[in-house]
């Protein structure tokens, strides 16, 4: 997510703490927010996929899903 649409999304929150949006702002910082989640999230997994654990033997293994 580049700085650009960041910028936007906080400039929205400022707005709305200020004096309201309008519905047409709501649906675009909606849109920008779920954005935002999804980049961070993909992150969040990129790193968690290149995270080792090391044993006490000097094993590492990497990190499994947890199962439900």
């Amino acid at each position: 997510m580049d700085k650009a649409k960041i910028d936007r999304i906080n400039q929205l929150a400022r707005k709305a703490k200020a004096e309201g949006l309008t519905p047409e702002e709501h649906a675009e910082r909606s849109m920008l927010r779920n954005e935002y989640l999804a980049a961070v999230r993909l992150n969040l997994q990129a790193q968690l996929d290149n995270t080792y654990l090391v044993d006490a033997q000097g094993h590492k293994r990497k990190l499994q899903k947890k199962k439900p």
